[in-house]
Formats: structure tokens, C-alpha cells, sequence
């Protein structure tokens, strides 16, 4: 497996100086790998659904993302000249290295949005070193957007960066553009600081990293122009981070959840965002903790080629979970984090000193991004319980992303390699389905949905004829899954629960009683934690599945605890009981306190971790009754 860059790994991650070192060891790595005329970068083989020469500059300016508030605070990288160079042969028509026309919907109007921002942090450095024809010719070519067809979602703010920009320069913009993306990018404005992105049921990462990452920028840039909607911007800001902090435990690892992970630390750059804009959500040192932490994390895995350049993939290198817009210089996104680089020295973000996390509430329902998120008592490990997400259009794995019932920031999610057999689907956190022929459908699109403060309700068919409604009670380290199925087809049924690490070297020292299965569930205590997972209603057997190499996101090799079933065609009712947790000391004794099913009046009580109780259907409480099982 690929080492962490050693010198990026031993950076202690806490002064400006630092995090300024931190954007030179990322970008000194790319170096060798510029073209000659410098605007292009080709560092690896694969490919994405762009053409090979759009991929390359993209490598190109995905790294400005960190160099431009490096240079716009101060600081400066020896190799900058590369990229002025670079930006003069790129935008020349004539030049063998032109970057190309950019077309309506283009991959390009993803990529010119970090040179605005460098036009915008790093004037001087950038349009000030350029002579009149460099000059001329960047415009025109970054202006090209604003005669094309964009994207109908997050992407409406590079115009808006790219005519903010060139407003900044003097040169020619569209301001009526302008307004019109900023009046649309509102429309999907929901409610407590959180948007949707386009006309879609997603509510992922593309928040805090596309939304709130550059209208933070706008209300700062904007703020003597536009002060109405500045204002407006930060307010939202303030709100979602409210939300926004229960994605993080303690050491920094923040919920695996959604698409476009391979952008990694660009997790945190939302409190980077907030410091840049002075918006004070939290205190300046919280802030502060959480945007170091992370970054922090992710310099300690094994996510960069032996040269010291960043994979594709999760915590590990990993093309299975890619989307199809992951090229190989995609995961430079990262380096948004960086933003407040270019703040001044004496900023309060940098002289405050970094907090800890705050001792935050057991559970935070954000109806909104139709979730509850619990942690453990040691804040550690962050479980987030959905319902009713769905990308609007269909990345890779949309279901694993998105439609899964639990997702963790320490035991991460699984991406399938097939549907072909339970090894090969990876399915934890799911009940998988199959008509006796060892092909396996999940929940995907809900049709129905319900989030309340003590569960989550969701209605879902993965055949015309088999329709399943799902319950789901949060908590920590248990959550409850109850599940009324109608079926017009006998089927195979699975039920997982989180998956565990099992690298060979954690099995030493342990033995067979560390591993629990009987034909009420199955458990595993090992070094890095419990999982687990028991039936409280209906016939199950609990088993391990060992799951294919490379499907979960954070540990390349991974076992699943499992139920299994037949369903004869019918109405059936299945509740399980799912465990997870981080404290070994603790875990077998925590296993030991299983949630329980109770009828009482005309409410079933689901006692859960720290959840209360919680009301299901009356013909459920009728089964309940007559099939009562208390582990």
C-alpha cells in the first residue's frame, strides 16, 4: 500500500506557517510533471469522462485552490512562474497547449473557477505578472463562460466567480449573468442554512464544500457591493454550522457519506470558508480545531503515490468507489482547505488558540438532509441514520452513497464490485434482497419518507410487487430497523450491519470467543472495535460476510455481521438490532444491554442508546404482541 507523504504526515498542522508548508509539500510533488509550456499536468493512466487534454488541466488548476490564498496572504511557492506560463499558453488560441474552447456544460467551467479565484486572492501574482496579450487572452477565455449553457446547480457559482473576477481586473463582465446565477443558485435555498444542489434529493458534502464555500467567498469579496445578500450568506453560513458539526468526531474524522470523496479534506474547508468571510459561527478556536483536525487525519493515511501526488480514492488508493468525473488530478479539489491562508497573520482565526470539540448533544436531527446523526459517549464515532436521499442524476454507487440506513465516520460504507452474491455487494447497512438467485436489490429511491425527532420512516420497492417499509430508531452504540415487508415473490433476505476491519494482524491474540454467532445474531470484539448485529423479530441466522477486497471506503479489507432469511410470499415483519462501537474495553459489555421491543397502549417502545420511544402502525403492535422476543 502506498506510504503517507512523510513530510506532509510529520507537518504538526497548527500555525499559518504550517498549513502554508503544508500547500507546498502537496504541490512541490506535481512539479516534473508539467508539459513544457507548463499549462498542462498528466499525472497518472486512467481517465474520466473528460478528454485526456480537459483532465490534464484540470491537474493544472485544481492545485490553485491552495496557491492562491497562499500567495494572496503572503506567502509564495518557488515554482510559481510554471504557472504563469502555464495560464499564458493555455489561453493562446495559437498555442500547441491551448486548453481548448469552452463549450456549454463543459468541464472546463468547473476548472476556470480556480483561476478567478486567483485572479480574485492573488492579483498581483497572477494578472499582474501577465502582459497585455496574457492579459487579454485569459480573460477572453474565462469570459467564454458566459455565452454558454452551464450546469443547473452548484456550477452556476464558477460564472459567478469567473465574472466577479473579472470585475475585480477591469476587464469586460456580464453583470446581468451575474444576477441571474445568484438569483437561481437561492431558489435552492431550502431552510437552516441548507440548499439542495439543482433538482435533486442530494444533500451531501457539495453544502459545505460548493454552496457555503464560495457564496462565503462572494459575501467577503462582495460585501461593500452586495451587502444584502453578503449578509444573507452568512447567516445561512452561521445556521448550517450548527448542523454541520455533528459530521465530526473528536480526532477530526468527519462522516463518510455521499459522492465525490475522493475530495477528502475538502470536508473541512467550510470552516476555512467561515474564517475568510469573519464569520464567527463558533468560536475562533473550535473553528480553528475542526478545520486542523481534519486535516490532520487525512495526512496520516495512505492516500499519496510514493512521488508524494494524492490517489484517487478514500483513505486508501481506490477506483472502485470513483465517480466518472474522478481524473487523476481530481482529488487536488482538496485543497480548498487552505483558504485561510490568506488571511492576514494577525486574523483571530490564527491567533486564537485550537478547542477541542465541544462536548456536543447525544443526537441532532437535520430534517432537512432527511438524517439524525448520534455519537458515541466518547464523541469519537458519529453514525448518521437516512432517509429518502437520492442523487438526481446517477453517480457511481448511488444507492451505497446515499440509500444506505446507517454510514459512520470510523467504520466508513461499502461500495459494491457486483450484485452477484453477498461478497460481492458489500451490503452493510442494508437489507439486501434476491428472488433465489444470489442477485441482491437495495433500498435506491424512496418513495415515501418521514423524519422525526425519535426515528426516520421510509417506503421503498426494489420490484413493482414487493414493497417494504423501514423504521428506523437511531442511537448509540444500538440503533433498531424494523421492517414490514409485502412480497409477491419468495425471496433470499440479508441484513448487515457495520462492517469491520480485518486485516489479518488485528486477529492476533484473539480467538473464537471474541466471535459471536448463533441463530440470534453475530458479534465480533476485536482491537479496533465491536460490531454487531441480533434479531428481534422473525427467524434469522447470523453469519459474517467477508466482503470483496476494496469495497469499503476507510478499510480495504472488511467483514460484514449479517442475518439471513427466506421470505415466502406475504407480509413479514423483521426487526434487528445493529451494534457498533469503538471502546474495546467496553464493547462486550455494551452488547450486553440490547435494545428491546415493547408493547404498551398503542405505542411500540424502541429503547435505543440515548433514543426514546416511538409509535408504529397498529397491526405492528399487534405482532408485536403475539411474537414478543426479548434478547
Amino acid at each position: 500500500m502506498p506510504k503517507p507523504n512523510l513530510a506532509i504526515a510529520n507537518n504538526p498542522l497548527k500555525t499559518k506557517m504550517d498549513l502554508a508548508n503544508a500547500v507546498k509539500q502537496l504541490c512541490d510533488p506535481l512539479v516534473p510533471y508539467f508539459s513544457p509550456n507548463g499549462a498542462l499536468v498528466d499525472i497518472g493512466p486512467t481517465f474520466s469522462r473528460t478528454s485526456q487534454r480537459v483532465a490534464q488541466l484540470e491537474a493544472f488548476a485544481r492545485p490553485l485552490w491552495g496557491l492562491a490564498p497562499l500567495l494572496g496572504g503572503g506567502g509564495s511557492w518557488e515554482h510559481w512562474d510554471i504557472y504563469i506560463r502555464g495560464i499564458t499558453s493555455g489561453t493562446d488560441t495559437g498555442n500547441r497547449e491551448y486548453w481548448g474552447d469552452v463549450g456549454s456544460c463543459d468541464q472546463r467551467q468547473v476548472e476556470l473557477a480556480a483561476l478567478a479565484l486567483t485572479l480574485l486572492l492573488a492579483t498581483e501574482h497572477s494578472w499582474g505578472q501577465l502582459d497585455e496579450r496574457g492579459k487579454a487572452g485569459l480573460a477572453s477565455w474565462i469570459a467564454q463562460t458566459n455565452k454558454q449553457d452551464t450546469v443547473d446547480t452548484n456550477w452556476l457559482f464558477f460564472r459567478v466567480l469567473v465574472n466577479m473576477a473579472l470585475m475585480k481586473v477591469g476587464a469586460e463582465y456580464d453583470k446581468d449573468m451575474m444576477q441571474r446565477d445568484l438569483k437561481r443558485l437561492d431558489e435552492f435555498y431550502l431552510s437552516d442554512g441548507w440548499y439542495k444542489d439543482g433538482d435533486t434529493d442530494q444533500m451531501d458534502y457539495y453544502i459545505p464544500f460548493a454552496f457555503h464555500f464560495y457564496s462565503l467567498i462572494y459575501a467577503k469579496i462582495m460585501e461593500n457591493v452586495d451587502p444584502v445578500r453578503s449578509a444573507t450568506y452568512k447567516e445561512r453560513a452561521v445556521r448550517f454550522a450548527q448542523d454541520f458539526i455533528h459530521w465530526f468526531g473528536t480526532d477530526g474524522e468527519a462522516l463518510v457519506f455521499g459522492r465525490s470523496l475522493t475530495y477528502r479534506f475538502a470536508q473541512s474547508s467550510f470552516w476555512g470558508a467561515l474564517a475568510f468571510a469573519g464569520v464567527e459561527a463558533m468560536p475562533w478556536g473550535v473553528i480553528k480545531g475542526l478545520l486542523l483536525r481534519n486535516l490532520r487525519w487525512w495526512f496520516k493515511q495512505p492516500i499519496f503515490t510514493a512521488e508524494g501526488i494524492l490517489t484517487i480514492g478514500y483513505s486508501y488508493p481506490n477506483l472502485i468507489m470513483a465517480e466518472s468525473y474522478n481524473a487523476p488530478g481530481s482529488p487536488y479539489w482538496a485543497l480548498k482547505s487552505f483558504l485561510p491562508l490568506a488571511l492576514s497573520d494577525d486574523h483571530p482565526f490564527w491567533q486564537a488558540e485550537e478547542l477541542p470539540l465541544p462536548v456536543l448533544e447525544p443526537k441532532s436531527v437535520q430534517k432537512e438532509a432527511r438524517m439524525i446523526l448520534c455519537r458515541e459517549a466518547s464523541g469519537k464515532n458519529v453514525f448518521a441514520y437516512t432517509s429518502g436521499q437520492h442523487a438526481g442524476f446517477e453517480p457511481a454507487h448511488t444507492a451505497a452513497k446515499y440509500a444506505k440506513f446507517a454510514y459512520s465516520n470510523l467504520f466508513g460504507f461499502s461500495v459494491p464490485k457486483g450484485n452477484f452474491g453477498l461478497e460481492q455487494g458489500a451490503y452493510d447497512n442494508n437489507l439486501a434482497l434476491a428472488e433465489k438467485d444470489n442477485l441482491y436489490r437495495t433500498r435506491r429511491k424512496c418513495e415515501k419518507i418521514q423524519v422525526e425527532d425519535t426515528f426516520i420512516y421510509s417506503l421503498w420497492k426494489p420490484w413493482n410487487n414487493v414493497k417494504v417499509e423501514t423504521w428506523i430508531v437511531p442511537g448509540a452504540p444500538w440503533h433498531v430497523r424494523i421492517h414490514r415487508i409485502q412480497t409477491e415473490r419468495e425471496l433470499d433476505l440479508a441484513e448487515g450491519g457495520f462492517a469491520l476491519p480485518k486485516e489479518m494482524s488485528i486477529y492476533e491474540g484473539y480467538s473464537e470467543k471474541d466471535f459471536l454467532v448463533n441463530d440470534r445474531g453475530v458479534a465480533a470484539f476485536l482491537p479496533w472495535g465491536g460490531t454487531g448485529i441480533k434479531s428481534l423479530l422473525g427467524e434469522m441466522n447470523g453469519e459474517f460476510i467477508h466482503a470483496e477486497p476494496n469495497t469499503n471506503l476507510v478499510h480495504p479489507h472488511t467483514m460484514i455481521p449479517t442475518l439471513r432469511g427466506v421470505l415466502e410470499p406475504g407480509t413479514h415483519w423483521i426487526a434487528s438490532a445493529v451494534f457498533a462501537y469503538t471502546q474495546l474495553d467496553n464493547a462486550k459489555k455494551a452488547y450486553e444491554q440490547v435494545p428491546e421491543l415493547q408493547a404498551a397502549g398503542n405505542r411500540i417502545s424502541v429503547k435505543a442508546g440515548e433514543t426514546g420511544e416511538t409509535l408504529i402502525e397498529l397491526e405492528m403492535l399487534r405482532h408485536v404482541r403475539n411474537n414478543m422476543m426479548r434478547i
